[in-house]
């Protein structure tokens, strides 16, 4: 998962043509944490999406602007439009990041 670090960054990611799924968390966030420890195999398999993440204490004029209010949260881009946004409450287990991921119709 590629880091954002930038405004202008992240909007040059969700602009291009492929789809693109942007985690949005916290270096002080233990539900963080816990995704980390197994998100790299949904990457893996949903390898049709370009997977970033963007800390939201560094970038929270983004987070404010695409409704990111609890973190981790998940939010799939296509052509610069946000086209889910799996929030925080359900992002908590391995099942509920995959029953999301299944369930887009773009």
């Amino acid at each position: 998962m590629q880091s954002i670090t930038t405004a202008e960054q992240f909007y040059d990611v969700i602009s291009d043509q492929s789809r693109s799924i942007v985690k949005f968390q916290a270096g002080w966030c233990p539900d963080c944490r816990v995704m980390d420890m197994f998100i790299g195999p949904i990457e893996e398999k949903y390898d049709e999406y370009e997977w970033y993440d963007v800390d939201r204490d560094v970038l929270p004029e983004i987070a404010e602007k695409y409704d990111v209010m609890g973190i981790p949260s998940l939010l799939v881009f296509e052509n610069g439009e946000k086209k889910a946004h799996l929030h925080s409450a359900n992002a908590k287990s391995p099942d509920q990041v995959t029953d999301f991921l299944e369930g887009i119709t773009i």
